[in-house]
Order: C-alpha cells, then sequence, then structure tokens
C-alpha cells in the first residue's frame, strides 16, 4: 500500500518516519486526603503523544535535518497529517539526532503532542472582557464564497487545494467530518472555501 508522506506546517518529510509510537494520554491530578491517601481528579482534556524515528540517508541528508530542525524552531502549533493517523493540531516538542549525524546519514527521532480539547491557541474576548479559548466553527464566513468539489479517483485534498488556491487547513476547518485528509473516496463532496 502506498502511503501519503508525513507532513507538519509547510514540511513534507521526503520519505516516511521508520517507526511511530502512539500514546493516549489523559489529565488528572491526585489530590492528597487528610489521613492518607488520595482523590484522583480528571481536569479535562485527553491528548495523544506520538513518537517515532527515521533515517535521512544519501546526498543532503544532513541538511534534510537541519531543515526539519528549522521547523522544530518554529513557535505555536500545526497541522499534523500522518499517513494513518487523524489529522490534528499538534506541537513539535522534540526532535534528536539520535547518533552522531554524518553528511549522508542522520538516524532521527520526533515527539508531538495533539491536544484534543478544542483549544487552537488563539484566543477571543469574552463579555467580561476576559479571553476564552476557540470553539470551533467553520472557515468560511457569511458573504464569502465557496464552492463543493466530487472526488474523483487519484484525488488528494492537497491536490484540490493547489486546484482551487485553497490551503489543506482552510479545506479541513470548512469540512469538519474529514478526519483523517488521506482517506476520501470517489465520490466524496469536499467544501472549498474560496
Amino acid at each position: 500500500m502506498l502511503l501519503a508522506p508525513m507532513r507538519f506546517k509547510d514540511y513534507t518529510w521526503p520519505h516516511n518516519p521508520e517507526a511511530y509510537t502512539v500514546e493516549y494520554r489523559r489529565r488528572v491530578a491526585a489530590l492528597p486526603v487528610p489521613g492518607g491517601g488520595c482523590v484522583m481528579q480528571e481536569l479535562g482534556g485527553a491528548y495523544r503523544v506520538m513518537r517515532g524515528e527515521g533515517v535521512f540517508a544519501g546526498e543532503g541528508a544532513y541538511e534534510e535535518f537541519l531543515r526539519l530542525a528549522e521547523v522544530f524552531r518554529e513557535e505555536g502549533p500545526g497541522l499534523l497529517i500522518h499517513p494513518v493517523w487523524p489529522a490534528e493540531q499538534a506541537y513539535f516538542v522534540e526532535l534528536q539526532a539520535a547518533e552522531e549525524p554524518l553528511p549522508d546519514y542522520v538516524r532521527y527521532t520526533f515527539t508531538f503532542w495533539e491536544d484534543w480539547t478544542g483549544y487552537r491557541g488563539d484566543l477571543t474576548e469574552n463579555d467580561d472582557g476576559g479571553t476564552a479559548p476557540w470553539t470551533g466553527g467553520s472557515a468560511v464566513s457569511a458573504g464569502e464564497t465557496e464552492t463543493v468539489y466530487t472526488v474523483k479517483k487519484g484525488d488528494t485534498l492537497w491536490g484540490i487545494g493547489q486546484r482551487y488556491g485553497a490551503a489543506l487547513a482552510d479545506i479541513l476547518a470548512a469540512n469538519p467530518g474529514i478526519k483523517n485528509p488521506n482517506l476520501i473516496h470517489p465520490g466524496d463532496r469536499v467544501r472549498i472555501p474560496l
């Protein structure tokens, strides 16, 4: 089976990493109780920790690792598109050269954290003057135009976006039912914000 390349923000892996692990986590606090013991309290929200490792090999391998390191240095979350997992906003939290890098061979490891709470890092003002996390909604607001595209064999969301000049993140925001952008099928209808 041919898998789509892994992508994060504007970086596309030249070939997919060799190994992946996924760890599901829940935010929980242990509160001490007088007399001993503790009570567990859920703090809300769950997320996945995704780790992997791969190799850049051949001419320019070290330069490719440095390009990935530049993406790591960028602040804030980005859209992580994995060949199998559903796409999510994620933070790139760790990148490591796993052994002494060579000009033509670099083994590396990485870690991403996904947040499933719906918080996307941008804040909006409340009536009380405070702030609240973004709560979702369509990427197409009133007055803007959109088109609906019917997927054909061989189409990808990225390719459809290129055809219409729409960013993949905007297409995903306009189509909340698409959980994995690598799994679209002929006949699916996709809203394209213009």
